[in-house]
């Protein structure tokens, strides 16, 4: 497997924070910046996710597929009466 270019990354962290990093990574028999590396990758594909799917929302209401707060909230108080709305749709 080749080995990808690396770069070194400086960030100043809290003392305890750096601490408890060290108490984890030699629980788990990991560096420290192994860990790190692992908690920014999903960190990062986190925030990519998440912005993705904001652009899609932002679209999604652009097109006016969305449902008002009115009919969500009516459908929410008639859940569990003897006569629950069905659920609202987008238009």
């Amino acid at each position: 497997m080749a080995q990808s270019e690396t770069r070194v990354l400086t960030a100043a962290i809290p003392a305890a924070l750096a601490d408890k990093l060290a108490i984890m990574a030699a629980e788990r028999d990991q560096s420290p910046d192994a860990i790190v590396r692992q908690a920014l990758s999903a960190w990062v594909e986190d925030e990519e996710e998440r912005y993705r799917l904001t652009l899609k929302a932002i679209a999604q209401i652009d097109a006016g597929q969305y449902v008002e707060d009115a009919e969500v909230q009516a459908w929410l108080a008639s859940l569990g009466t003897d006569t629950p709305l069905p659920r609202p749709r987008p238009k």
